[in-house]
C-alpha cells in the first residue's frame, strides 16, 4: 500500500511543478536587470487573471533593487563558523530569553507539543532565530518583492508561485494586502513563513478564526511546529546531527550552517 501513496504524491509534485513552470513562463519573458520588468508585470497581472486571481495588490508595484542586491549577497550571512554565526543569530541574551519563555509560555507550548510532537526548545529556537522572538519580522510589504524575484531569472517559477500565493492570501481575506509585510523576500510572520507555506501550514491555534502568524504567538508557534511535523518530525525524535530529526531542518532553510546552528540553540534552551 506505501508505493501506490508514493506514487500518487510523487505524480501530484510533477503536477504542480509542471502547472507553476508553465504559469512562469506564460507571465512573460524574464530578467535580470529593471528594463523589462514593467512589460513582465503586464504580462503576469493578464495570465493572474484569466487564472482567476485578484491583482489588485500589484497596482503600483516597482522593480525593488534592494530584493535583488540582498538576494544576490546573502551568501555573505552564511560565512563563518557555527559559533561565529550563532553569535549573530543565537547570541547567550537569546538563550536566557528563551529559557524564560519556557517556563512563561509551558502551558500553551505543551498543548503545541501534544497536538504535533514538536519540542518547545525547537520552536522557540526557531521563532528566535528567524526574528528575535517576533521583534523583527519586518516592515516592508511583500508584493514588490516578491514580484521582483519572480521576474528575476534565477528562481522565476519559485516566485512566481509565490505570487501567486500571496494574492491568494489577499483575495481569501486570510490577511488584508496592506498588512502583508514582512522581510526582504515575501516572508510573513515571526518565523517567517513564505506564502505558500503559510496556505500550508498555518493554523487557527488560538481559536479565534484567523491564521494570524503576525501577531497570535499561539497561532506563530502551532504553525511552525505543524510545518515541522508536515515535513516529517518524529515526536520525541533527536534533532542534532546524525539524529532522526536532523534532515526535517533542512526543509526549514538549506543552509547547513543555519541548521546546524538551530540544533545548537535548541540544545542550550532545553540544557
Amino acid at each position: 500500500m506505501a508505493f501506490p501513496a508514493k506514487a500518487k504524491i510523487f505524480a501530484a509534485v510533477l503536477v504542480t511543478a509542471f502547472a507553476t513552470a508553465t504559469a512562469a513562463q506564460a507571465a512573460g519573458k524574464c530578467g535580470n536587470d529593471s528594463s523589462g520588468f514593467p512589460a513582465w508585470l503586464e504580462a503576469y497581472k493578464a495570465n493572474a487573471e484569466a487564472r482567476g486571481i485578484d491583482t489588485g495588490p500589484l497596482a503600483g508595484v516597482k522593480y525593488d533593487r534592494g530584493t535583488i542586491r540582498i538576494d544576490r549577497g546573502q551568501h555573505k550571512a552564511f560565512r563563518g563558523t557555527v559559533e561565529q554565526f550563532m553569535q549573530r543569530r543565537a547570541p547567550a541574551s537569546y538563550v536566557r530569553k528563551a529559557k524564560g519563555y519556557m517556563k512563561s509560555q509551558a502551558s500553551l507550548l505543551r498543548r503545541i507539543e501534544s497536538r504535533y510532537g514538536v519540542q518547545p526548545e525547537v520552536l522557540l529556537a526557531i521563532w528566535g532565530m528567524e526574528t528575535g522572538f517576533g521583534a523583527n519580522s519586518g516592515n516592508k510589504g511583500v508584493f514588490a518583492p516578491l514580484a521582483t524575484l519572480a521576474y528575476d531569472c534565477r528562481r522565476s517559477a519559485f516566485f512566481t508561485n509565490e505570487l501567486d500565493s500571496a494574492l491568494e492570501i489577499a483575495q481569501k481575506g486570510y490577511i488584508s494586502a496592506s498588512k502583508m509585510r514582512g522581510a526582504g523576500f515575501g516572508e510573513l510572520g515571526q518565523t517567517q513563513f513564505l506564502p505558500s507555506k503559510y496556505l500550508q501550514f498555518a493554523v487557527d491555534f488560538d481559536g479565534d478564526g484567523r491564521r494570524d502568524l503576525i501577531h497570535s504567538r499561539a497561532d506563530v508557534l502551532a504553525s511552525t511546529a505543524n510545518f515541522l511535523r508536515g515535513h516529517g518530525w518524529r515526536p520525541g525524535g533527536g534533532y542534532g546531527p546524525g539524529e532522526v530529526n536532523y534532515p526535517v531542518w533542512n526543509d526549514w532553510n538549506r543552509a547547513s550552517i543555519y541548521q546546524k546552528a538551530l540544533a545548537e540553540f535548541a540544545r542550550r534552551i532545553a540544557n
